[in-house]
């Protein structure tokens, strides 16, 4: 078709297409050295990329494919039209330099192109801003933007008035309608997966488009397991599950049932001590002396990891934060697409804090801003926890806060004032703690560590150790402390980017459970997964309980060999001591064998026997999920 026909549209289209060829040659240029981009490999996802550009190109062109339909061509010739099309070009370029800049960001801070996080993005639109501004010189980045578009509009107002001349009204109207067609097309025949071209994530990265990303994650925000991912017949994933959930002291509390509640006999006298879950922000592993950390990132962690029941391999369940409290809470592998947290109808489990409260606990979810964030406020209050969040912090309370809440300080303050009043009410009490410090733009009050505000993620992992030392000491004079048991774990890892569709290093995260009178120190090197964190603390404390949790307690022979769970948004992981079995949607299966000490992968055939336990653990779970089987309601 001559590009003299398409005029406006050849002019935006070519724009686009060569803007996000661009895109694709800068996150090329952020991939790490060891990628294993080979050349036939950026090849092959500079094509797969075109493929995706096209696509999104045909959803763009939608507006001015509908403006040129309508509009008669003797308006074309009017002085008003070109200047609004000349400002209708420089938007695009803005848009388009603006998008530049923001995949450079996501990508430098996550690791991918646009995902379900950056939709989350979009919804908390206060925190995410806030963050935004604290974080990046806006005017600066605003003004380059503003310049590019406008030099662009001038530079190329020649070949912009002539496009005005052509529009689809009359004899052309067979181009526009073509044009309203190609959307239909990439709907029914394009697929996000597609962009999974190689074993290789960051290929897979290049290939796909930020935009196009963007909208499916927000489209599919809660993927459907038995629609989209490998499945085994049901029956045989239920019984094959209720043999991996089998523990000592463990029994199901009707056998008859198609529900998995077990009575949970604790093995002495029950410990009715007081616990507070610190879920510290972004804590990976690496970041830590004990791990083998050489930056002195950790004095107060090392030294109290010495002093504790010390996990050493806990593998995070995924890569948000709220993925990191549904695993901590309700003992669940991660579903597809967004976390239970976020989900409608997300009460009524037997969680946590509900097993606590029934033995007379009082349950707390303090956090360090405001709880609407990820809909956490609404899920804790509906699974048996009071808030507490930045609504909650007096004026004299708060000594520092940013976007997204008060200092680590400031919260554990509040941690040990809450304590106060449960030991004044005589109540046991059980405080899940949410920290923020450690987050972009990495904000804290001077003159507590040598690392200045906003320095990057190794200020935020100092301070963040700091504070944590602070709380141990302050507590250590309160009345409650000798009976209580101090819990500290991350949510997930600071960065999940890696060469394999789930680089399982990045996932390894510190559990470390402080109580000196009642916790002698120990390291335990038995792989887990944070869904085993519940059931193994609960089981510290001697509790005897009813649970839906199909996590175990790893200080119990189960006679079952240890598991991890890993995911992205779509990725499933299953890692054993030497192996990872990943599924994803459209049936996708890969399975590698790994070296967990170095995270190299190696990939292998899929394995029946492995993929019938994961599916156990997955499926089962999904089932278990969708048929409301383990609600108290």
């Amino acid at each position: 078709m001559p590009q003299r026909r398409l005029g406006l549209v050849a002019l935006v289209s070519c724009t686009f297409l060569a803007v996000n060829a661009a895109i694709r040659i800068m996150l090329l240029g952020m991939a790490p050295k060891g990628a294993g981009l080979k050349l036939s490999l950026i090849l092959k996802a500079a094509a797969t990329g075109f493929y995706f550009d096209l696509a999104t190109l045909a959803y763009a062109l939608i507006p001015l494919a509908l403006y040129l339909i309508v509009m008669p061509r003797r308006v074309t010739t009017h002085r008003w039209h070109v200047w609004a099309m000349r400002v209708l070009f420089a938007l695009v370029v803005g848009v388009l330099v603006f998008d530049v800049c923001a995949e450079y960001l996501f990508f430098d801070e996550f690791g991918t192109r646009f995902n379900f996080i950056a939709v989350d993005y979009l919804i908390y639109t206060t925190e995410v801003i806030g963050n935004i501004k604290e974080s990046y010189p806006l005017p600066v980045i605003f003004s380059g933007i503003a310049t590019i578009a406008i030099a662009a509009s001038w530079f190329l107002r020649k070949a912009i008035a002539r496009g005005t001349e052509i529009t689809f009204n009359g004899a052309y109207h067979r181009i526009g309608a073509m044009l309203l067609i190609a959307p239909l097309l990439s709907y029914g025949v394009v697929n996000v997966s597609q962009s999974a071209i190689s074993q290789n994530n960051f290929a897979n990265e290049i290939a796909g488009n930020g935009v196009y990303n963007l909208f499916a994650a927000f489209v599919n925000n809660e993927l459907s397991f038995t629609r989209f991912y490998r499945t085994l017949p049901q029956d045989k994933v239920n019984a094959r599950l209720r043999t991996l959930v089998a523990e000592r002291n463990n029994s199901f509390a009707n056998p008859k049932s198609e529900r998995f509640t077990r009575e949970i006999r604790g093995e002495g006298p029950e410990k009715r001590l007081n616990l507070v879950v610190i879920t510290e922000e972004s804590l990976s592993g690496e970041y830590l002396g004990v791990f083998g950390n050489k930056d002195h990132l950790t004095p107060n962690l090392d030294r109290l990891a010495s002093q504790s029941l010390f996990f050493t391999n806990l593998y995070a369940n995924g890569t948000r934060t709220i993925r990191g409290l549904e695993a901590l809470t309700l003992s669940i592998p991660p579903l597809p697409g967004t976390s239970i947290v976020k989900r409608p109808n997300n009460g009524g489990f037997r969680s946590w804090g509900e097993i606590l409260n029934e033995k007379g606990y009082q349950s707390k979810y303090i956090y360090a801003g405001h709880g609407y964030f990820d809909n956490m406020n609404a899920f804790f209050a509906g699974n048996g926890y009071s808030i507490v969040d930045r609504q909650d912090f007096t004026k004299d309370e708060v000594t520092f806060s940013n976007v997204w809440g008060v200092c680590d300080e400031d919260l554990f303050r509040k941690v040990i004032r809450e304590a106060d009043k449960s030991f004044a009410d005589k109540k046991p009490f059980f405080s899940m703690v949410m920290t923020t410090s450690n987050h972009r733009p990495f904000t804290y009050p001077g003159g507590r560590i040598d690392i200045p505000s906003k320095k990057g993620r190794k200020g935020g992992v100092k301070y963040a150790d700091y504070a944590i030392g602070r709380l141990v000491a302050e507590a250590s004079s309160k009345p409650w402390f000798k009976d209580t048991i101090f819990v500290i774990v991350a949510d997930h890892c600071a960065s999940s980017a890696g060469k394999t569709d789930i680089p399982i290093k990045k996932y390894e995260i510190p559990l470390i459970v402080y109580s000196p009178a009642h916790v002698k120190p120990a390291r335990v090197e038995k792989m887990m997964s944070q869904i085993d964190v519940a059931p193994t603390v609960l089981g510290l404390m001697n509790m005897s309980y009813k649970s839906d949790f199909l996590g175990r307690d790893v200080l119990k022979d189960s006679n079952q060999p240890p598991r991890a769970f890993v995911s992205t948004y779509q990725k499933l992981g299953y890692l054993t001591e030497d192996r990872l079995l990943v599924l994803g949607p459209q049936q996708y299966a890969a399975q590698y064998k790994v070296d967990r000490k170095s995270g190299k992968a190696q990939a292998e055939p899929v394995s029946d026997t492995m993929l019938t336990d994961m599916l156990a653990y997955y499926q089962g779970a999904d089932y278990i999920y969708q048929h409301r089987l383990n609600r108290l309601r």
